[in-house]
């Protein structure tokens, strides 16, 4: 279950407003699998080949996004298989504002849409403080 007012396991509630990923910054994440892990960014306006696959009929096919934010995952302390669509918000203690939406990683990085693009495509907002 989702709490209408924002609230994410772990973080607590977050700001309405988001915020722009900058190098260095520290951020963090409430993922289903890793729960609460800290990290921070490492890289901006990556272009990543990530790969899927098909549980339906098998095969895997691939995705290159541009524009990707990247996050410091060494040893895959920070994100791993299952955490897919966590927020990577500020590591802040109150109203963090959200930067990105998690949707790959390996041994050594993560990967995160900037929030403003993917609430720019799905015609959505914020909830929150």
């Amino acid at each position: 279950m989702v709490r209408t007012n924002g609230a994410i396991l772990g973080i607590g509630t977050i700001s309405h407003y988001i915020s722009a990923a900058s190098l260095n910054q520290h951020v963090k994440k409430s993922g289903r699998t890793t729960g609460l892990t800290h990290s921070w960014i490492s890289g901006l306006n990556a272009t990543v080949r990530v790969t899927f696959t098909n549980e339906c009929h098998g095969g895997t096919y691939y995705k290159t996004f541009s524009g990707q934010i990247v996050v410091n995952n060494q040893s895959m302390a920070f994100l791993k298989a299952g955490d897919s669509g966590s927020l990577l918000v500020q590591d802040i203690s109150t109203n963090p504002r959200a930067i990105g939406l998690l949707i790959a990683s390996n041994s050594t990085v993560a990967f995160a849409n900037p929030i403003g693009q993917v609430l720019s495509f799905l015609g959505a907002t914020m909830v929150g403080n």
